[in-house]
């Protein structure tokens, strides 16, 4: 089983963040215009504060009866981030997943964030992983 570590090595350590005091508007223009779901808030410091998502919106936005450029991100974002350390494995990223209800894991070294998983890179490795198995199988018994 993979490490997350193994994870983002293939995958990019790339992350996108926002300050908390920006706007949910240009939170959701950042996140369609990369084509992703979710933007780690980090502090002036680099402090992971709480992450922001699609979901966030879609549950959080209406209930503030404001337009989202007159919003801060600080507003709708989930403070209690669910985050897993580079020697975790994607076993353990799916189970808190699974459990969490999240779609997205930050991915913290010594407080400090170097990477993020998703659900979908999650189950994309676990897909190549089986094919390989698979692989290895029909070689075993084609050619054992």
């Amino acid at each position: 089983m993979k490490t997350v570590k193994q994870l983002l090595e293939s995958k990019g350590y790339e992350v996108t963040t926002i300050s908390p005091d920006m706007s949910v508007f240009e939170a959701m223009q950042l996140m369609a215009t990369r084509n992703i779901g979710a933007l780690l808030v980090l502090d002036a410091g680099s402090k992971l504060v709480g992450i922001v998502t699609e979901r966030d919106y879609a549950r959080k936005m209406y209930m503030q009866n404001k337009f989202a450029k007159d919003v801060p991100v600080t507003e709708i974002m989930t403070r209690q981030v669910v985050y897993v350390r580079p020697d975790q494995t994607n076993e353990d990223c799916m189970a808190l997943i699974t459990e969490k209800r999240v779609r997205h894991l930050p991915v913290l070294e010594n407080d400090r964030v170097i990477g993020i998983v998703s659900i979908g890179d999650l189950v994309k490795d676990t897909i190549s992983e089986q094919e390989f198995i698979i692989y290895q199988l029909e070689n075993y018994i084609h050619h054992g």
